[in-house]
């Protein structure tokens, strides 16, 4: 039994990180943010892997926060990324999604 306790509380993390990805997928999506990004490769706007790999080990969650609400350019190449405010996605669901980009 008591083997048993850590291996459940492994399993329910795991499955927590999982559906808090696909939450943030949806949200993502849901928000507008894939029709200029996209997880792994460039679309219009930078991948959301190129996003994290820039920010690695950089507490960056106030800056991109900052980035998406006022939009801007020149961080990942010449062309801007317009202003995204909280009719689109709200303060919440941005933290979360910015959580999740950054880990990945």
């Amino acid at each position: 039994m008591k083997q048993l306790i850590p291996l459940l509380v492994a399993v329910a993390s795991v499955c927590a990180s999982g559906a808090a990805f696909a939450d943030a997928d949806a949200t993502l999506n849901k928000a507008g943010c894939m029709a200029c990004h996209a997880k792994d490769k460039k679309l219009v706007g930078p991948s959301f892997k190129d996003i994290a790999v820039k920010y690695k080990d950089q507490d960056a969650s106030a800056k991109l926060f900052d980035k998406v609400r006022k939009g801007g350019s020149g961080s990942f190449g010449p062309i801007p990324m317009s202003p995204n405010g909280p009719d689109k996605i709200s303060d919440t669901e941005l933290k979360e999604v910015i959580a999740s980009i950054l880990k990945s």
